[in-house]
């Protein structure tokens, strides 16, 4: 039996947003781990759009980028996400998303949707998600997380980022039902990432967020971009890089748990940039973490933001 092949983790070196500077990047990360969709797939590309806070949220010229290399290459593209606080669209007006994406390979318009039409799926430990049809039904997704310190999760990534194609709601009353009762919430973040067509990541950690998060930490600038076949292998490069263990990390020690491809060093090549040029050891997590479960306060806040983003529009 032949042994498995190291799935590619790329790293490139950017110290700015800067448009052209920022394309020529995505492109050599792309070309070195062997991203190669085809012409007429139809591609989700999935940011973080938690919220309207650009901090919390991947950085539009990032998504530009990414947008702009598919429909170059062909493909059927439509950003979407199911924000936290608001709706894709309403979030993406606010944080310069819509407005990023216009103007793309001539006439052809990107749209951004919000992750609806709930599909529900059984869980590996009881119960079920309503994942977004959107998501199950594309080709294949492209997922855009920002690098984040996290207040509950410690910090977070690829895998998490897909958290996103829960529809609505449901993403909190997922953290109040299966919060801190051991496995559950980790192993329903592993689920939802495994229920998913193929994923392809490309990380914003040009301006990362640390200290705390998801939405209120601080800007680091750690310029760099990531990208890999796997949101598992590139997590667990990043999180190497951060000297972090799975004793740090819930759903990296339930990903590992599982044996998942990619949750082990072993499992993965970095390629590209140095990891030595860039600034890990600043980081700042939080040492102590919060509840994952929301108390009732935060899920009736949640639905009345909810609704004041729709009658916002």
């Amino acid at each position: 039996m032949s042994p498995i092949p190291p799935i590619p983790v790329a790293l490139a070196a950017r110290p700015d947003y800067e448009p052209k500077a920022l394309a020529e990047a995505v492109d050599e990360l792309f070309g070195l781990s062997g991203y190669s969709p085809a012409p007429g797939e139809r591609v989700l590309v999935k940011p973080n759009l938690l919220g309207p806070e650009p901090l919390a949220c991947t950085q539009p010229q990032v998504a530009r980028a990414a947008c702009a290399w598919l429909l170059e290459r062909g493909c059927r593209v439509t950003a979407g996400d199911s924000p936290g606080f608001g709706s894709g669209p309403g979030v993406a007006k606010r944080i310069g998303l819509a407005d990023a994406l216009k103007g793309l390979a001539g006439d052809r318009h990107v749209p951004v949707i919000s992750l609806d039409k709930p599909v529900f799926l059984p869980l590996t430990l009881g119960g079920s998600v309503g994942i977004s049809r959107h998501a199950l039904e594309a080709d294949s997704i492209l997922s855009l997380p920002r690098l984040k310190a996290h207040s509950q999760m410690r910090v977070t990534c690829g895998v998490k980022n897909l958290f996103g194609c829960v529809s609505g709601m449901r993403k909190a009353l997922l953290h109040a039902r299966h919060g801190d009762k051991g496995r559950e919430f980790p192993s329903l973040v592993a689920d939802i990432a495994a229920a998913l067509p193929p994923v392809f990541t490309l990380v914003d950690a040009v301006t990362a967020m640390h200290g705390t998060g998801p939405f209120k930490g601080r800007p680091y600038s750690l310029g760099l971009l990531a990208a890999s076949p796997s949101p598992v292998a590139v997590d667990t490069a990043l999180y190497g890089l951060l000297n972090l263990t799975t004793e740090d990390l819930p759903v990296w020690r339930e990903l590992q748990l599982r044996k998942t491809p990619g949750a082990f060093a072993r499992d993965i090549s970095l390629l590209g940039a140095d990891p030595a040029a860039f600034p890990f050891a600043g980081f700042e997590l939080p040492q102590t973490l919060r509840d994952e479960s929301f108390d009732p306060r935060t899920l009736l806040r949640s639905a009345l933001r909810r609704m004041w983003a729709r009658l916002r529009g």
